[in-house]
């Protein structure tokens, strides 16, 4: 899949296929028996893996997604309606659709000319970064990179753009969609909290304090949100959230 190959570029590819280095190394004992040992390559191999989740918070606009969803659930009162499963999986879906333009430039100015041999595994290195690097640099906010610059050690902002490294570019987007996640939130939070302050102030003028406003708030929230295809919003103002 392209975007797997597209995270997988994130990492220096020489480590991943020095000449000569075989997956598994056969070594013959004295006693003619033979033992078998996984080389440094595979090692890396699974290394790659188990930092592609990593990769795929701090990189991607998977955080910004998976928050406003579970924030959208949370203000509707449903408990675990939908199940994590379901956000998580339209998340990544959510996220393969608006990352794949990013991904398919990567493909093919850095993992394609790598694959066929026209690209040295450093420049494909560094080519597989600008596409994603200017992902990250349309959504980080100003002032997020300047305190990260600032506690990197350097008291001047960098020249240009790419001069910064990722160390400090990861941190400072992720931080920056963890504010922008919580803004939309916010404004997701009060249709319904306007529905939950009448139905309250409803029950309470009937006196019917002892009844949760929360058991009778829920079914209008929800019709509100059918009515309004509520789902289709979310995911087209997300969307479009991305767009610079």
């Amino acid at each position: 899949m392209p975007w797997l190959l597209a995270l997988l570029a994130l990492i220096p590819v020489d480590a991943l296929a020095a000449p000569g280095l075989d997956a598994v190394t056969v070594v013959s004992n004295p006693d003619g028996s033979q033992s078998y040992s996984l080389t440094l390559q595979v090692l890396v191999f699974m290394t790659i893996i188990s930092v592609l989740p990593g990769l795929l918070l701090v990189t991607t606009s998977f955080t910004r997604i998976i928050i406003v969803l579970a924030l959208l659930r949370q203000a509707m009162g449903a408990g675990t309606t939908p199940s994590n499963q379901i956000l998580l999986g339209l998340a990544l879906f959510l996220t393969a659709f608006i990352m794949m333009p990013v991904f398919e430039r990567m493909h093919e100015t850095a993992i394609a000319p790598y694959l066929e041999e026209k690209m040295s595994a450093e420049q494909a290195f560094i080519e597989a970064q600008k596409p994603l690097r200017s992902f990250m640099l349309a959504q980080i906010r100003e002032d997020d990179l300047a305190m990260f610059t600032r506690l990197s050690g350097r008291e001047q902002p960098y020249a240009s753009t790419e001069e910064i490294p990722m160390t400090v570019m990861m941190p400072s987007f992720l931080i920056s969609e963890l504010k922008t996640a919580f803004q939309i939130g916010f404004m997701l939070f009060i249709p319904f909290l306007i529905i939950d302050i009448v139905v309250a102030s409803v029950l309470m003028s009937m006196g019917m304090m002892m009844l949760s406003p929360m058991i009778i708030s829920l079914p209008f929230k929800i019709m509100l949100f059918v009515v309004i295809d509520g789902w289709s919003l979310v995911a087209s103002t997300l969307a479009r959230s991305f767009v610079p």
